[in-house]
């Protein structure tokens, strides 16, 4: 059951488990509203409690993990809500990181480019022009491990998923599924539509962090030639801030 929320400013929240509430701060994708998740989450970390274990941010909310030994949950609520609540601008918590993502589009790394153009009623030059014009931000990390959802996207630009998924997307492939640009971590199935692919490693489990990206990030696409991928998969890449 939801709790009533004590004034319009405060999301709602809800029991996830016995050591985790669910913050709720709207039902849609809305940046206003993703940029409120992520101002609260980056304000949590400042000062965090003892007994908060973990933050998850998504499009319109937000995971908060506490270890019910050190804090009962209505403890744990309580501060929450004292802290959902507090005047403060969003985004006012410090910089924020942007990493530069290379793109090689079209041909091999991106099969989809051509017939989505053609779908958007594009040419695939204009398409990848207006796609790494976006200003994205990195929503939540989901799907699989180190998957950005990215918000952004040239709502003009914005594509239904494939009819049928594909059993096999590459690792690195960057795409658009609905209004949202995507990239693939790892290899696995998938149904967006596949434009091109970066050569950044999103995710490793031996690196500290493991994930390039996190959530609230700004990202930079930048077209690339398939010569410099080539040259960029070969060698160490690390991101530019």
């Amino acid at each position: 059951m939801n709790t009533p929320r004590p004034d319009d400013t405060a999301p709602a929240f809800e029991a996830l488990a016995d050591d985790a509430w669910l913050l709720t701060f709207g039902t849609a994708i809305d940046p206003a509203v993703n940029a409120r998740v992520h101002a609260l989450a980056a304000r949590l970390r400042e000062a965090p409690p003892p007994w908060l274990i973990d933050l998850v941010p998504a499009y319109a909310s937000l995971g908060v993990f506490f270890d019910p030994r050190r804090a009962a949950a209505d403890q744990a609520l309580d501060w929450l809500l004292r802290e959902a609540t507090a005047t403060e601008a969003p985004g006012s918590s410090g910089p924020i990181r942007t990493v530069e993502v290379p793109v090689a589009y079209g041909g091999e790394l991106g099969p989809d480019l051509e017939r989505a153009a053609g779908e958007l009623g594009l040419t695939p030059a204009a398409l990848v022009q207006r796609h790494v014009a976006g200003r994205y931000r990195v929503a939540m990390i989901g799907f699989s491990p180190g998957f950005p959802y990215l918000s952004g996207l040239d709502l003009a630009l914005a594509l239904p998923r494939l009819a049928t998924p594909r059993t096999r997307v590459p690792a690195g492939s960057v795409a658009i599924g609905g209004a949202q640009t995507g990239i693939y971590p790892r290899e696995g199935p998938g149904g967006w539509r596949l434009l091109g692919r970066t050569p950044l490693q999103l995710f490793d489990p031996q690196r500290e962090p493991p994930a390039v990206l996190a959530p609230g990030d700004r990202v930079r696409l930048r077209a690339i030639d398939p010569d410099e991928f080539a040259r960029l998969a070969e060698t160490p890449w690390s991101t530019g801030q």
